[in-house]
């Protein structure tokens, strides 16, 4: 099993969520996050006074599925929140050790 973590920009959710919906994925962990890379974030006026806006507002989707399902999830992920703009976010790939459903005592697979 894969655990899969993509930050993304956050008017990009519904178009990430349909496109794992569509190649089967109904599980999906989603947390509000701020965050800044290559963007470094920007300068706003506010009542006259200039600020540095140093996080932007980003999307944390979390998703663990079968390794045979990971690389279509990725690709999901990717040609759905791709803008080629800067600060389109990143995906990153953990392996699952064991994953347990605490109501059933399910283990593994069963369990997502």
């Amino acid at each position: 099993m894969k655990k899969i973590e993509a930050i993304i920009k956050p008017f990009k959710l519904d178009e990430v969520k349909e496109a794992l919906h569509e190649i089967g994925l109904m599980g999906i962990t989603v947390t509000e996050a701020k965050g800044f890379g290559r963007q470094k974030g920007h300068t706003e006026l506010y009542r006259g006074a200039e600020y540095i806006v140093d996080f932007l507002p980003k999307v944390k989707l979390e998703i663990v599925c079968s390794d045979d399902l990971a690389d279509r999830a990725i690709d999901a992920i990717i040609s759905a929140a791709r803008t080629g703009r800067i600060g389109d976010g990143k995906i990153f790939v953990s392996p699952i050790e064991d994953v347990i459903r605490i109501r059933t005592g399910e283990h593994g697979e069963d369990a997502v």
